[in-house]
């Protein structure tokens, strides 16, 4: 999979009025870094404390936590316990967090419409099978794909999760990455870490970062991955982005790894979402809300779910709801 290289941490856009009285203190601090491979891509971890062995500590804490929730949730680990649930149709005594990011990707799915749905693996994997012949699935193919698509067929229980139909299958890969996000940033602020960022895949900011300014994030053009088309400062939420140039089964990425689960296509307007939320889960899964409600929803869905979001059209357009700061390149 490709790397998500929309975000570029720590751009620097300047600090926020009263930060300035906090910079010696922070620009004291130890900082360190973790880098690793999850999830498919790469992930790191950057905090600081003014003791090491604290920071330290925090860190080994956080990357097992990353490393715990990749065991459960990965389809690119064969032994973890969503990959046994694909295989088996049934999971018994499943771990707690895989039992919670699938409440909450319930309750999207729901309040969505079913916009958003973790059982869309199906036809992803008719897309990727039709990839490696050379061609596209056709319309039967991804009509039967579809017919195994459907979030109320997944039973989830804390003592067993279970396909209600034979074939079915899920991935948390549109929520993932902003729940390990989520509990990676508690686990160092549980530990006594006030700045961090955590990417996840998806990033989860604390604190400021080494200039004692807010962390900021610069955010790539899907349709030139070089260029930055605006500068996003954090405000504390977490960020997600999804976009049809990550993952394409089209040269023209009008097929990619986002799917419609009412047509069983990928949405036909956008080309990127970036959704600031409270917590990474909900941003994370929220960008697929908006790719299928598209551009003419996108500022009544940002209403509705009481976050803030920029996407870009096909035209490489772009818009953003006001919550969010932003510098835009000259």
């Amino acid at each position: 999979m490709k790397r998500r290289q929309w975000l570029r941490a720590t751009l620097g856009l300047g600090a926020l009025a009263g930060l300035s009285g906090l910079a010696p203190a922070v620009k004291s601090l130890r900082w360190e870094q973790r880098a690793m491979l999850g999830f498919g891509t790469t992930l790191s971890l950057r905090a600081a404390h003014e003791d090491a062995s604290v920071l330290d500590r925090a860190l080994d804490a956080g990357t097992q936590a990353l490393r715990r929730i990749e065991s459960q949730m990965s389809l690119f680990q064969p032994d973890s316990a969503l990959s046994r649930l694909n295989r088996d149709g049934t999971l018994h005594a499943p771990p707690d967090e895989l039992v919670d990011i699938l409440d909450i990707a319930h309750a999207v799915s729901r309040d969505s419409d079913g916009a958003f749905d973790v059982t869309v693996q199906p036809l992803w994997l008719a897309f990727e099978a039709a990839r490696r012949a050379g061609r596209l699935p056709t319309a039967r193919e991804v009509n039967e794909a579809r017919a195994k698509v459907d979030w109320r067929g997944l039973d989830v229980t804390p003592r067993r999760i279970r396909f209600d139909t034979p074939g079915m299958a899920a991935t948390l890969n549109g929520i993932a990455q902003g729940y390990a996000a989520d509990h990676v940033r508690a686990v160092l602020a549980s530990r006594g870490i006030r700045h961090a960022l955590v990417d996840a895949g998806e990033f989860a900011p604390l604190g400021v970062n080494g200039d004692a300014k807010p962390w900021t994030l610069g955010i790539a053009d899907p349709h030139e991955e070089s260029a930055l088309i605006a500068r996003l400062m954090t405000d504390g939420r977490c960020i997600a982005t999804s976009a049809d140039n990550l993952s394409s089964f089209s040269a023209d990425h009008r097929h990619h790894h986002i799917f419609d689960p009412h047509t069983g296509y990928s949405p036909s307007a956008l080309s990127s979402v970036t959704v600031v939320a409270d917590t990474g889960a909900m941003a994370d899964a929220l960008t697929k809300a908006f790719f299928v409600a598209g551009p003419a929803q996108a500022r009544v869905l940002a209403h509705r779910w009481q976050v803030d979001a920029l996407w870009v059209d096909k035209a490489g357009r772009w818009e953003a709801t006001p919550g969010l700061r932003l510098e835009r390149n000259a």
